[in-house]
């Protein structure tokens, strides 16, 4: 083969590498410390309701919401905001939810 020829093999196979590196790379390869790419998914998630109970996940703040009716009302009655406790802490050896102000 000729020096041409060896450098253009040369050259793809650096190219197929890089882009192999770019593309192929683990999540857990990413940034150390850098927030997630946005996914384009749901900006709520619910994650149990009974009617008179709501827990829902706000994945844009990582934020999970407790709703319930008033006690002694009936389902279908207005959800009122109980608390809410911040994901981020998920992990530490205790979660400290923070009650809503009434």
């Amino acid at each position: 083969m000729s020096r041409t020829t060896v450098g253009w093999v040369v050259a793809a196979a650096a190219v197929v590498l890089c882009v192999g590196v770019m593309f192929f790379r683990p999540a857990g390869a990413q940034q150390a410390g850098a927030a997630p790419a946005p996914t384009g998914g749901a900006k709520y998630t619910i994650v149990e309701t009974d009617i008179t109970n709501l827990l829902v996940v706000d994945n844009s703040t990582n934020t999970v919401y407790f709703y319930t009716v008033e006690p002694g009302k009936e389902a279908g009655e207005d959800l009122h905001l109980r608390g809410s406790l911040d994901l981020t802490k998920v992990g530490e050896k205790v979660l400290k939810p923070k009650k809503a102000e009434k």
